[in-house]
């Protein structure tokens, strides 16, 4: 399943793209997000997957794998040779989880045999690794930003896992990401719900599960 937006004039930098957009998300609230829904700009276009809102950026493919019954157990986004996985977890009202869940990242991945190193980061403290794929050494950036109890989690591939810069529409879609937390009490890090909206829902069940559906928007 795939819902994406036409790719914007190729002439545009990414950066100027960026700045672009960020001036639309100006509100009373944070500079930018990923935002709260209590705090969230409400002009701005987005695809609900339940817990998160993904903003409709040009050039960007949101890629959510499903299952049967709607739930969404993966969320990808994807420009050009780029991609980032998100997730959003339940955290405590008192403090971030971002440091521990990250250290424990860094100890599984040298488990491994992977590489692992802490660099700083637009967000904070990120972790940078490389990993042994069947195609070779694949490098991968994890990005996590904690809110009012939840925490997103963020992981880069291509080359803006080792050179943001290269991130472009990828950074503005984190930039403009809502997460809608809920009331409701949920164990500390336990996934929090997402799912397709009704109409993709909705089309899926008609459509042959292993052909993914372009949506346009």
């Amino acid at each position: 399943m795939i819902f994406s937006r036409k790719r914007a004039d190729g002439g545009r930098h990414a950066r100027d793209e960026r700045a672009d957009v960020l001036d639309s998300y100006e509100t009373a609230g944070p500079a930018r997000g990923p935002y709260d829904l209590s705090e969230a700009p409400d002009d701005v276009q987005r695809l609900d997957l339940g817990s998160l809102h993904i903003p409709a950026v040009p050039g960007v493919e949101v890629r959510v794998q499903a299952d049967p019954q709607g739930v969404v157990q993966q969320v990808v986004l994807v420009h050009g040779d780029n991609a980032l996985q998100l997730g959003v977890f339940a955290a405590p009202r008192s403090e971030g989880i971002w440091d521990e869940v990250r250290e424990e990242i860094r100890q599984s991945l040298l488990g491994d045999g992977a590489t692992a190193q802490e660099a700083q980061g637009e967000y904070g403290v990120e972790l940078h690794a490389r990993v042994r794929t069947p195609d070779g050494p694949t490098d991968l950036r994890f990005v996590g930003i904690d809110g009012p109890r939840w925490m997103v989690r963020g992981v880069y591939q291509g080359a803006a896992a080792t050179d943001p810069a290269a991130a472009g529409p990828l950074a503005i879609c984190l930039d403009g990401l809502v997460v809608d937390r809920g009331q409701e009490a949920k164990p500390v890090r336990e996934p929090l719900p997402l799912r397709l909206p009704r109409e993709m829902a909705d089309q899926a069940e008609g459509d042959d599960a292993s052909t993914p559906t372009p949506r346009g928007a």
